[in-house]
């Protein structure tokens, strides 16, 4: 039976045992109310441990692991801040796993803090605006905790959250966490022209957030019969779906629906995604699965990174001693564009960093191999565009030097020279 609690008398200790493990929606799903709680009460509760996929709300700070042992797949959002601290314990997973590692109880899950909807008049709460391995949590877990907010979309999930299956349930009215769009710079819309001539007409779009996917996604408004099917989506899919771009209809399953695991952006998506049935919730088994992917025609896919060495390989987690990034979705994605009749995959960075002092086409990562180079296909920089798929080292290494930036090219060409003289 639930019992509904105020949230301004809310005491978690009648609820979290001393070593529970907790997992909770992530990016703008994340139930502050809850986790506002547990910050505040986290010195009475006998140590706890949580998983947070990513971090939008900045509530998750280094000074919480006194008594919170805090881990994710990655430094992503404002979770960069306790990796720099030493604060947080980094899983290597994709976001595809995340759910079976919860099944399996590999990743803990005693306790699922989750934000909804209100209900419907069939008593079913939607999950609103993150959907990917919430369901596998609230499954697994011992308690489930429902933060029901009345300003969170209600969004068509493939499964709704009965309200019998919710232990807990505090209501409150806030402000979900919200992600601007980023500002575009001359770069950016370099890199985007570069990476946009890939989509056409009919394609199918995996694309995430940031200064260049919001750049790309402006370029592309006169293509036509766009799909989406991506692990997240931001404010762009309403300005392509309005303009006529996207209308999902060529896609061989789910025609019509835009599917996503994420909505990443302000009140205009949310309002957008809100009882739209063009706007599919779906988990991340569906999300990120490989035969699903790899069905999907002229599917395109857009990541970034932080470096590529010159035969391909893709680090978007670490550069030296910091863990800036994570493995996220990307490595799904590079996998089932590459391998999708007719489509691509594209890694899409900036030719440099640390204001052009260093170069991010390099000799050899400076950090782990997030992806593969035998999964490699297109490499795109403000310079151009590498396509990687099916050449040798020494080719590829040719043509990663060629979209370096012009400063670093004589160094990218003695370390090529040597690729090609051993041939690997």
């Amino acid at each position: 039976m639930t019992e509904a609690l105020r949230a301004d008398a809310l005491d978690l200790s009648r609820l979290v045992r001393p070593g529970d493990h907790i997992v909770w929606g992530q990016a703008c799903g994340e139930p502050a109310t809850l986790i506002e709680a547990l910050i505040a009460q986290r010195a009475g509760l006998g140590g706890v441990s949580a998983f947070a996929g990513s971090s939008f709300s900045g509530l998750l700070t280094p000074e919480i692991a006194d008594h919170i042992a805090l881990s994710s797949m990655g430094a992503i959002g404002s979770l960069r801040s306790l990796t720099k601290a030493g604060a947080l314990g980094i899983i290597p997973c994709h976001v595809g796993q995340i759910a079976g590692m919860i099944e399996a109880g590999l990743i803990g899950c005693d306790i699922a803090f989750v934000q909804v909807s209100p209900a419907d008049a069939q008593g079913n709460h939607s999950y609103g605006l993150i959907n990917d391995y919430v369901q596998a949590a609230v499954a697994k877990a011992r308690v489930v905790v429902a933060e029901v907010n009345d300003q969170i979309p209600f969004t068509h999930c493939d499964a709704l959250l009965p309200r019998d299956r919710i232990d807990y349930l505090i209501e409150v009215s806030r402000s979900p966490v919200e992600v601007k769009p980023a500002a575009i710079g001359e770069g950016d819309l370099t890199i985007a022209r570069h990476a946009a001539a890939y989509i056409g007409d009919g394609a199918v779009i995996q694309i995430g957030i940031g200064a260049v996917p919001d750049a790309i996604t402006q370029l592309i408004h006169d293509r036509r019969d766009l799909g989406v099917h991506s692990g997240m989506i931001g404010d762009g899919l309403v300005d392509l779906v309005e303009k006529g771009v996207v209308t999902n209809k060529l896609k061989p399953f789910e025609a019509g629906v835009s599917v996503t695991g994420a909505l990443i952006g302000t009140r205009r998506l949310y309002d957008f995604a809100h009882r739209n049935a063009a706007v599919g919730m779906r988990s991340s088994k569906l999300t990120h699965a490989d035969a699903v992917l790899t069905a999907i025609p002229r599917l395109v896919t857009i990541n970034s990174a932080v470096e590529v060495d010159l035969t391909g390989q893709i680090n978007a987690e670490q550069t030296g001693p910091a863990y800036i990034g994570g493995t996220g979705g990307q490595v799904d994605y590079v996998r089932a564009g590459s391998r999708s009749e007719g489509g691509r995959s594209i890694i899409a960075l900036p030719a440099t960093a640390a204001g052009g002092k260093a170069s991010r086409i390099v000799p050899a990562l400076s950090g782990p191999v997030t992806t593969a180079r035998s999964e490699a296909d297109v490499i795109v920089t403000e310079y151009g565009a590498a396509e990687l798929k099916g050449q040798t080292l020494a080719e590829r290494a040719r043509r990663l030097t060629a979209i370096a930036h012009p400063d670093f090219r004589e160094e990218l060409d003695r370390a090529a020279f040597e690729i090609a003289s051993r041939g690997f």
